[in-house]
């Protein structure tokens, strides 16, 4: 057998310096770190997530590192939980579309937690572990045959541990023998399932603060000298045979290292909601644009995409089509194609308790009948699927709009403009909302990170 890939992975992570680091790529690291602080902010009050806030301030201890938009610090760990659950609980923060993950919702987090209860800390030393963090997990994702939907396991969570891990561990200076021990420690803890959004769970959102927590738990264990399992990807008991069947692709772990960097191909989100319905708001919100459609005139709206949105988003359609909950909603197609058809749009407020019993929005929702496309399903892409958004009028009338790149992605990028805009959208959600003014003091400081000396200035910014 080949040298471990772990060993390649710690070897370039433990030798990395922000020097190396292309200007393209920090420039993309930066988007990332606005783009995750905002989600966090949006998701102070989301439910489910001021109940884990609650639980860990009566936990209480060590005052190290703060709970974004709530200001109250608590051990790293657990601020690490609580941000990283709120980060990602409109399921607004970013995706990589090859990797099927979301990228940035547990290593932000776990980076900024460890980098407060660390001090000191520089933004460039922010950075580059962010940067780490990003690129393993995007890496593991990549390496992986079969999807969530395929295997059961979410790879958000499941990935997300180890490049907390590596992210946390950069940040402490973990050298080439403690780094392992971090990335061992995370196997042992590696977790996180598909099931909870099959049962509209609010644990969907909570996984991936598990996620960042485990992280910066392996990331100071491995510090204080505790050991973990080394071949932790191929071993004979390592993650891709214990979790992934056996399967993976080598090349996409270790190739070109150095060289491309994931966080420049990370997609990021206009609307809060799975990232496999995006092409289809996309398709509908043109055919709103370019219309003049009544939700009353409509008979049937047929929605063509992959199996793999199909599965996700579609399935079962009596659930989807009328949400349970706002997980639920979260990932229906359904549910978004009747909003964006009705108000031109979708955004935070279409995901609330109240917002997805709206009958109007049901009684559309109940007219979209999805399929599989088979030529989109035999292109067999690992992204994001295209999508055909067809509406038939009580008259007979057909429009039709398909959309191949959905917005956001790399190749149909947000500028910076559109994410600043988010982020401002984001803030207002928060448990108490920033001024304008700190607002735009604050994206400065996260587009000049750089310039930073200590990094905990950017946290008394947020608090």
């Amino acid at each position: 057998m080949s040298v471990e890939p772990t060993a390649r992975l710690v070897e370039f992570f433990v030798g990395l310096k922000y020097e190396d680091i292309p200007p393209s790529c920090l420039t993309a690291t930066k988007r990332e770190a606005l783009d995750i602080l905002g989600t966090t902010l949006a998701g102070n009050l989301a439910p489910g997530c001021p109940q884990v806030v609650s639980l860990v301030e009566e936990w209480g201890g060590a005052e190290e590192s703060t709970i974004i938009g709530y200001g109250r610090k608590v051990p790293s760990p657990l601020a690490a939980l609580a941000n990283g659950t709120m980060a990602h609980a409109w399921d607004f923060d970013d995706t990589h579309d090859q990797a099927v993950l979301h990228a940035g919702v547990s290593v932000i987090p776990a980076a900024l937690a460890i980098a407060e209860r660390k001090g000191r800390v520089r933004g460039r030393d922010f950075l580059c572990a962010v940067v780490l963090g990003i690129e393993m997990v995007c890496r593991m994702g990549m390496a992986t045959k079969f999807g969530p939907n395929t295997t059961g396991w979410m790879l958000t969570p499941l990935y997300g541990y180890f490049g907390a891990a590596a992210a946390a561990g950069k940040i402490l200076g973990l050298d080439a023998e403690k780094m392992p021990n971090a990335l061992g420690i995370a196997y042992s803890q590696a977790a996180g399932n598909v099931q909870c959004v099959l049962d509209g769970a609010l644990t969907k959102r909570i996984q991936a603060g598990f996620a960042a927590q485990g992280g910066v738990v392996a990331a100071l264990l491995a510090q204080k000298g505790v050991t973990g399992a080394r071949e932790i990807l191929q071993g004979r008991f390592g993650l891709y045979n214990v979790y992934q069947r056996g399967d993976l692709i080598l090349e996409p772990l270790i190739g070109g290292l150095g060289e491309n960097f994931a966080v420049e191909n990370l997609s990021f989100k206009p609307y809060p909601c799975c990232r496999f319905i995006h092409s289809t708001i996309d398709a509908a919100k043109e055919l709103f644009q370019k219309s003049s459609l009544l939700p009353e005139d409509i008979h049937q709206i047929t929605v063509s995409v992959n199996q793999q949105a199909f599965t996700a988003t579609c399935h079962p359609l009596k659930i989807k089509s009328e949400p349970r909950t706002v997980v639920d909603a979260q990932f229906s197609i359904p549910y978004a194609v009747a909003v964006t058809l009705i108000k031109g749009k979708v955004s935070l407020d279409d995901f609330t308790e109240k917002a997805i019993k709206n009958p109007r929005v049901i009684a559309l929702a109940k007219k979209v009948c999805p399929r599989v496309d088979e030529e989109m399903e035999k292109a067999g892409s690992r992204e994001i699927s295209p999508a055909i958004v067809e509406v038939k009028t009580k008259m007979d009338k057909i429009y039709s709009q398909r959309v191949d790149i959905p917005r956001g992605h790399p190749r149909n990028p947000m500028s910076d403009e559109e994410l600043a805009a988010k982020f401002m959208d984001c803030a207002h959600h928060s448990v108490r909302p920033l001024s304008e003014k700190n607002l735009n003091r604050l994206i400065q400081m996260v587009y000049n990170l750089e310039k930073l000396d200590d990094l905990s200035q950017l946290i008394k910014t947020i608090r």
